[in-house]
């Protein structure tokens, strides 16, 4: 017997002044659905979500509700007007006496529902909507990105709730780790089509590559075809007094199908130049304490920071991170004990807050602004890792088009202030690069690119996050805040801490598990002697000594030429100082592989 849907899309078409955002979208969501809904951002996702939702009213084509079901959706900048608290505005729905649910919820989700609505923040105002859609429990939820501003104890506590819930859900989320675990099918938003995959989002990378793949073939068999009726339609001019029409006419045809495909939206083109080098140690912190009046940050903290290192700060929302990390880059002082920056530092900030980013400034203004960026006697242009650039033609390097550099920065989604905030920290060389909460918002793509551009940064990065798969992919040490002025410094990301303290992947509030089956995890962790993102860089690094010793290879070749520093010095001076740093990286490189491989077979 066929199941009655629990929404239905028919025929749907939408636009917003300019391009279509969907034409003849139809979906259907089925009882028991779990589904991802993915795409770049400023695709169109949270868009479908809205019209599923019933909130946006489509130019054409019907949203249809099962008989009976209830649809809840949880919109990134929920409208809290008209309610004094957060626990008004959460329970609102809610039949007298179940108040608890809400209690529940924010004791899971971590707020507070007594905070009244004026003075709370963005974060807070949506726990509150989301404690509001969970503690409602509809037929079908819609989720807009719920794990932002969440930390992990609390994205385990939704995690957990999402798996044991009976409602169907579609869930937007940038949390790649909370994609797989929850998801058993996956909406693709592709240039105004909606495919779907009856896969969890474990399969989508590979789904899309495939599907891209087969369009990178079929648009080249179309344009060989092209070339070919081009070719026939020319030449035959000569041959015959009449053309054949119906050729001529298939080849318009063939040209009208070219125009209207819609070429897939590129990568950023996000570059990130180390600029010259700091000193080998690049900060050091003695028996450092902190404390708020009676909440400890951190207490007798020791670390060292040496170039190169890449670290990551994980703890629960209000733990200090943030905190520790400004006192790490010199932005706040310890009330005791000592933190010594090292020599020639240039720090780049990604903040959490986006506070570098004035909401009423332009997109252009935003860059031509910086004075750091500012190219004198320019108005136009801006200054990119020393090289003067048109700021359009900068913008649409991070995926901006033209109309938006004027818009106000305000107007843009959250992945937007993400790249346009990104384009400002890698317009500047810098050597060391701290990254609060980076990952919030950026699609897929994006993140594969940032986490590929910091995996091949000549400098030192510190992050701050909540997203496990970008700390498994980024970090080789990671400092876990506990709690009570605990600072606990750990070889590798968040699976090889989680593994070395014996804990299940939340551990309620990081208490170490007693389950024991995690004990041969953590023995096996520690045998190993890699920690995740060490093996990987194990793995990289015979490739990467491969390439320099090409590189030098062809450099070596160029100067042997005699009479090059004669006929082109400025040339000879940039190959000889290429070639320097090749050496310099190429010494660094075997290096690393030596303590590698030494601490993989210990």
């Amino acid at each position: 017997m066929a199941r009655t849907p629990l929404l239905q899309l028919t025929d749907i078409a939408l636009t917003f002044g300019g391009d279509p955002v969907f034409d003849g979208l139809s979906l259907v969501v089925q009882p028991g659905d779990r589904i991802a809904l993915v795409g770049r951002n400023g695709s169109g996702k949270s868009t479908l979500m809205k019209v599923m939702a019933g909130l946006v009213e489509p130019d054409r084509g019907e949203v249809v509700a099962g008989p009976g079901v209830s649809v809840g959706y949880m919109e990134q900048d929920p409208d809290l007007s008209g309610f004094d608290t957060l626990g008004d505005f959460a329970a609102h729905a809610l039949e007298p006496g179940e108040m608890y649910k809400v209690e529940r919820a924010g004791e899971g989700l971590k707020f507070d529902p007594d905070r009244k609505v004026a003075t709370a923040s963005g974060g807070e105002r949506r726990r509150a909507a989301l404690a509001r859609l969970m503690a409602e429990a509809p037929g079908l939820m819609l989720l807009d990105e719920p794990t932002n501003h969440l930390d992990i104890q609390a994205i385990g506590w939704l995690e957990d709730e999402l798996q044991q819930t009976r409602s169907a859900f579609v869930l937007i989320s940038h949390d790649r780790a909370f994609l797989r675990a929850l998801t058993r099918a996956t909406l693709w938003v592709d240039r105004g089509e909606v495919r779907r995959q009856d896969k969890g989002f474990g399969a989508f990378e590979g789904w899309r590559d495939t599907v891209w793949e087969e369009e990178d073939m079929q648009r080249h068999k179309l344009n060989r075809k092209i070339k070919a009726e081009a070719r026939w339609a020319v030449e035959g001019i000569s041959a015959r007094r009449k053309r054949n029409q119906g050729r001529v006419r298939a080849l318009q045809d063939l040209r009208k199908q070219r125009a209207d495909q819609i070429t897939r939206q590129g990568t950023a083109a996000m570059a990130l130049d180390a600029g010259p080098k700091s000193g080998r140690k690049v900060m050091e912190a003695k028996g450092v304490s902190k404390a708020f009046g009676d909440v400890q940050i951190v207490t007798d903290f020791t670390l060292t920071v040496q170039r190169g290192d890449r670290i990551a700060l994980v703890g629960p929302n209000g733990v200090g991170k943030t905190t520790l990390l400004n006192m790490l880059i010199g932005r706040e002082e310890p009330d005791s004990g000592t933190i010594k920056l090292g020599t020639n530092l240039e720090v780049a900030l990604f903040d959490q807050a986006r506070a570098q980013l004035d909401g009423d400034m332009s997109l252009w203004d935003s860059l031509t602004g910086d004075p750091e960026m500012r190219v004198s006697g320019k108005a136009d242009q801006v200054l990119v890792r020393g090289q003067p650039k048109h700021v359009v033609g900068y913008l649409k390097e991070f995926l901006f088009d033209e109309a938006q550099a004027r818009a106000p920065v305000r107007s843009l989604s959250g992945g937007e202030k993400a790249r346009l905030l990104l384009a400002r920290i890698m317009a500047r060389p810098s050597n060391v690069l701290v990254l609060d909460e980076p990952t919030n918002d950026l699609d897929v793509e994006t993140l594969d690119l940032l986490q590929e551009l910091l995996g091949t940064y000549d400098g030192t990065v510190i992050l701050v996050s909540h997203d496990r798969d970008f700390l498994d992919r980024v970090a080789a040490t990671t400092i876990a805040m506990e709690g009570d002025g605990r600072a606990t410094v750990y070889a590798g990301g968040w699976s090889d801490y989680v593994a070395q303290r014996g804990m299940d992947d939340f551990a309620g509030s990081v208490v170490a598990s007693k389950k024991t089956a995690a004990r041969p995890k953590a023995e096996k962790a520690v045998k190993s002697g890699l920690s995740f993102t060490e093996k990987h860089r194990l793995e990289a690094l015979p490739g990467e000594l491969a390439r320099l010793e090409a590189e030098i290879g062809k450099l070596e070749g160029l100067l042997a030429d005699p009479d090059l520093f004669t006929r082109e010095p400025v040339k000879f001076n940039k190959a000889t100082q290429a070639l320097v740093e090749r050496q310099e990286k190429l010494s660094a490189a075997e290096e690393e592989w030596l303590i590698l491989a030494e601490k993989a077979e210990a």
